[in-house]
């Protein structure tokens, strides 16, 4: 009898800023026991175009998808980021033309400590920072980006990913990605759209990440 040929698992790659957002994925990935890897993107000196040139050099053999994880406020804060913002842009809707890899660029606008607020049921448009320090009890924001059990944090004590993704209005995302997904192919299509009128709006995309991982792994 032929031995039965183990086919290699596919996964999901992340790319996303050292720090919050890693501990955050990190962590969710072990506690859902989720197909992803993570590469962590330095962005001193580079900023969206280190995200750019990362993603690039990086391999596809047995990925399923890459989502690159963002915060939009460099791109309005910084010279020169918008720019690089939109070489990063028109690169995942290039490769999703092609029917590659699918890439998944989603935008936090502000930032990670927006999304972390709507974690919890108490937040109505307060502040983040202030926020966080005072419902959250951090000491400093860079307490709570170094914080590795921030995952933890955020989803216990009536706070969850759910009540974030309920709080998430599409309307105000910069990027938008609508995706078809082929389950016994493993197998994606996605189409972007974005509207740089929107870019500084309070919004986050977050929610594709959430909804394609579901339902690979359901």
């Amino acid at each position: 009898m032929s031995r039965k040929i183990r086919q290699p698992q596919k996964i999901f790659k992340v790319f996303c800023e050292g720090g919050t957002e890693h501990h955050y994925i990190d962590e969710l990935r072990r506690q859902k026991k989720l197909s992803i890897t993570l590469k962590l993107v330095n962005m001193e000196g580079g900023g969206y175009r280190n995200f750019l040139e990362q993603v690039r050099a990086d391999g596809t053999t047995n990925c399923l998808a890459k989502f690159i994880i963002i915060d939009g406020d460099r791109a309005i804060s910084e010279e020169g980021e918008k720019k690089n913002l939109d070489e990063l842009l028109k690169y995942c809707i290039l490769q999703n033309k092609n029917g590659r890899i699918p890439h998944f660029l989603i935008v936090n606008d502000p930032d990670f400590e927006y999304l972390a607020c709507l974690h919890t049921p108490r937040y109505n448009g307060q502040n983040a920072a202030q926020y966080l320090l005072r419902e959250l009890g951090y000491k400093s924001i860079d307490a709570f980006k170094a914080d590795k059990k921030v995952y933890h944090v955020l989803n216990t004590n009536g706070n969850s990913y759910e009540q974030m993704l309920s709080q998430l209005k599409s309307e105000n995302c910069f990027v938008i990605n609508k995706y078809s997904i082929n389950k016994k192919q493993y197998e994606m299509k996605v189409s972007t759209t974005y509207d740089w009128e929107k870019l500084g709006r309070k919004a986050s995309n977050m929610n594709e990440f959430f909804e394609v991982i579901n339902d690979f792994h359901t």
